[in-house]
């Protein structure tokens, strides 16, 4: 994949090559469309989640006019020799630039508010960290699509009004959508629908000229490029940023409530990895490989938590090897959320990460470490020999002998075991430890003024530093003169390893708006040909002359020396695309061979187009549409569709070329592309 750059487009890289079935669209043979029935959230409703999305759009926009108005008084405090001038610039200058801080601060505030999407239940659970949505201004395709269509397709572009209006009204629709699985749908179609958006109307030699607006996600800054890849990678983004939202707001007092969090943490996580393999070049900071990188590994340790939250819940016995399961999973959050965190102290992500989203991951990370060791005293304190026999105790044992990362010095850890007394002390240190992490995670805690507006958060940090303190307080004794040792680390181990879950685009299957256009295979914006030629045609007795393949559109495969069709100049490789004035550009071979049988004795009008050019690369790559899985899993599909010759090793860049050899299905005369006419195959016939 090619480096960020600030003047390239953003671009898209994916396998090469794949079969048809890796589309998970339908298309209608008969081009029949039905308009989407999936709309947009209320922009005007008064929710609480509407109201920050309009502040955030309200901030974006006041945004984008200091930067301009910074950008302006820049480039004329290069071009001015004035003094006078430069010294007002320069105070404009500083004017402008205090008021972007305090929209960014204000911002920040904004995207840091993770209340708004937390669960209305009353369980005290830890909060989880949301993505806000992307912004974006509307964009009219009108002027734009009649254009290409008047020019490229040479048909009437006011025949496509309601096309037109039906897809601007799905994107304005995108803009809003619901916090629910309606509103995935909603962004998947739109997703879906950029697939035939691309291969319709943008060849690979020139752009549409529609300009795509997006905000930056947790700075509010803008973004504009023509490049449809960008369109589709904030649409990518933001269905990963509604996982986020739709994870968090479970009620993740029940196991089913965790395990939806799950799923939707795990397709967060799925999304943004597909989105950071897959494009390049990104315009803006929150979708660039870094931010990506972060947003995945933050993704994770939500996925994490929640497992240690499901093995807490179905963990009711207090049997010592059941406490140190919930110790190691517990270390294990802390291990995740300490990577996440060292992540966004990286040169490129510490000056853009919320100040409240580091706090939280570093509160985090401190709280499960104290809750590993309060487990691991839990463990050693209340352990009893088993009544049950020699083997319970073995097991207990083996499970002890893994628990820690390096065998403390001392007594053997057997030994201490059995030692009632030993167990109390190893077990008091754990709980030191404890204390000492549970104060640490509420320090960080109070030094951020967002977190502590969190009620719940504070209530969760309190119970628990209470637990660890009572329990220490059991423990402890007035004659306990000898020193606390020092508590070994922990081995964090899970028994329920977090899975990134790609996108699976073929769950929302959508029509072409478009589809009235014709076949994609011949009308599309890669494709080439002449203007529509009449031919008309008289019925003589050895017939019309030609010979006819295919369907939607039907190819003349062939015509006869001599013959009726041949002179009235209908040539070898012409599409069918009329007959009598009626569109056949989706019929089938025996709807137009039936309509030329019908035709009478004056004869019959036929409408055909000869196709030029094809760029054969673009049509073949699945450019817009992701696959569903990893390149092995999508090279085992390809493979099984049948695919032959294709590479799936390597990633290509959106716009990148590639010289490829003919199919030897055609071949090229003059400037024409020619079926050779030989002896009639049986997919062919002669009339």
């Amino acid at each position: 994949m090619e480096e960020l750059g600030e003047t390239r487009e953003f671009e898209m890289s994916l396998s090469d090559g794949g079969s048809d079935d890796d589309i998970p669209l339908t298309l209608p043979a008969d081009g029949s469309h039905s308009g989407s029935i999936r709309k947009g959230c209320d922009p005007f409703a008064q929710t609480q989640r509407s109201k920050l999305q309009h502040r955030r759009a309200r901030i974006n926009q006041q945004i984008n006019k200091e930067m301009r108005m910074r950008a302006g008084a820049e480039n004329l405090f290069r071009a001015t020799t004035n003094n006078k001038v430069k010294e007002t610039v320069a105070l404009e200058l500083s004017f402008v630039n205090s008021n972007l801080q305090l929209l960014k601060e204000e911002l920040e505030e904004l995207n840091s508010n993770m209340e708004a999407y937390q669960t209305d239940s009353e369980a005290v659970n830890v909060p989880m960290i949301p993505l806000g949505l992307k912004e974006t201004k509307e964009v009219d395709f009108t002027v734009s699509v009649q254009d290409f269509i008047c020019e490229h397709y040479g048909e009437d572009s006011s025949l496509y009004n309601k096309e037109i209006k039906e897809l601007i009204e799905l994107r304005q629709a995108m803009r809003t959508p619901s916090r629910n699985q309606a509103g995935l749908e909603l962004l998947m179609e739109y997703y879906n629908q950029l697939y035939y958006l691309d291969q319709r109307f943008f060849p690979a030699h020139r752009n549409l000229g529609v300009q795509f607006h997006w905000y930056d996600s947790l700075t509010g800054v803008p973004s504009c490029q023509r490049a449809l890849a960008f369109e589709k990678g904030s649409v990518l983004f933001n269905i990963g940023a509604l996982y986020t939202q739709i994870g968090a707001r479970q009620d993740r007092s029940a196991a089913c409530g965790i395990d939806r969090a799950i799923d939707a943490f795990q397709r967060a996580a799925g999304a943004f990895n597909y989105l950071k393999e897959n494009f390049s070049n990104a315009p803006s900071l929150d979708m660039s490989c870094p931010s990506l990188c972060m947003l995945v590994r933050l993704m994770i340790a939500q996925v994490q938590e929640c497992v240690f939250e499901r093995v807490t819940l179905t963990t009711q016995d207090t049997h010592f090897t059941s406490q140190l399961r919930l110790a190691q999973e517990a270390a294990r959050v802390s291990d995740v959320y300490l990577l996440v965190q060292q992540t966004m102290t990286q040169p490129l992500m510490k000056d853009y990460v919320p100040f409240s989203w580091a706090s939280m991951v570093q509160v985090k990370s401190e709280h499960f470490r104290a809750l590993s060791h309060y487990y691991a005293a839990v463990a050693l304190c209340d352990h009893v020999l088993s009544a049950e026999g020699q083997d319970c105790d073995e097991e207990a044992e083996k499970a002890y002998l893994q628990f820690y990362v390096n065998v403390p010095a001392g007594p053997p850890l057997c030994q201490i075991l059995r030692d009632p007394e030993k167990r109390r002390k190893l077990g008091k240190a754990h709980l030191r430890r404890a204390v000492i992490r549970h104060e640490e995670a509420m320090r960080v805690h109070s030094l951020c003024k967002i977190l502590r507006k969190m009620d719940i958060l504070q209530d969760v940090l309190s119970l628990t530093h209470k637990c660890s303190l009572d329990k220490y307080s059991e423990l402890d004794r007035e004659d306990d003169f000898d020193e606390t040792a020092e508590a070994p680390e922990i081995q964090s181990h899970t028994h329920w390893k977090p899975d990134i879950t790609p996108p699976n685009f073929s769950t929302v299957q959508v029509t072409d708006i478009f589809q009235r256009l014709g076949p994609l295979s011949v009308f599309c914006a890669r494709a080439r040909w002449g203007p529509v030629r009449l031919i008309c045609l008289q019925r003589r007795e050895g017939g019309l002359g030609l010979t006819l393949r295919g369907d939607s559109p039907v190819l003349v495969a062939g015509v006869v020396p001599g013959g009726c069709a041949e002179e009235a100049g209908l040539r070898e490789g012409d599409y069918i695309v009329a007959v009598d004035g009626q569109d056949c550009k989706w019929a089938k071979h025996g709807e137009v061979v039936h309509m030329l049988k019908s035709c009478s004795d004056r004869g019959v009008e036929i409408s055909v187009v000869t196709l030029h050019s094809h760029d054969t690369q673009q049509m073949e790559r699945r450019a817009i549409v992701p696959s569903h899985g990893s390149d092995k899993e999508n090279t085992r599909q390809r493979l099984l569709s049948g695919a032959k010759g294709q590479s799936s090793a390597s990633l290509l860049n959106w716009n990148r070329k590639k010289k490829r050899e003919g199919s030897g299905v055609t071949k090229r005369i003059g400037s024409t592309f020619s079926l050779s006419f030989g002896s009639i195959r049986d997919t062919e016939a002669m009339y």
